[in-house]
């Protein structure tokens, strides 16, 4: 099954890896932070190799979101994102796994899941 990982991360410390950019993160000694960063090369290679990865892909600062929405047939666009939340979407992998538990194990494997939260969504298909 497909699961869709959202990593959230507060936009005022935009930066990727997130976990690199949060005060946490900033406090940490040099070598914690180049073993997370290392932890991340790790996972993505070992998903990768397995097959469960589909995707992982960082996102720009939510001040470069666009909003886009259809009102009687006009157009409107306005400035993002779409919430106003402390945290934003920062970034997503896509993986295709056996079990949820395996999903929630690569989740909590991201270094991210230290500093800000990994929510785990199962992907839907069209009709189900």
């Amino acid at each position: 099954m497909k699961y869709l990982l959202l990593i959230h991360s507060n936009p005022i410390t935009w930066g990727h890896p997130s976990f690199l950019h949060t005060a946490e993160g900033q406090a940490l000694p040099a070598k914690a932070r180049e073993a997370l960063a290392a932890q991340l090369e790790k996972l993505l290679t070992e998903l990768s190799e397995s097959g469960e990865l589909l995707t992982a892909v960082p996102l720009e600062a939510p001040e470069r979101t666009k909003v886009v929405r259809v009102r009687k047939g006009v157009r409107a666009t306005t400035d993002g994102p779409y919430s106003e939340a402390k945290e934003q979407l920062a970034g997503v992998f896509i993986v295709d796994v056996a079990t949820p538990e395996r999903a929630e194990e690569i989740a909590a494997t991201i270094p991210e899941a230290e500093f800000v939260a990994v929510e785990v969504r199962p992907v839907s298909t069209f009709g189900d």
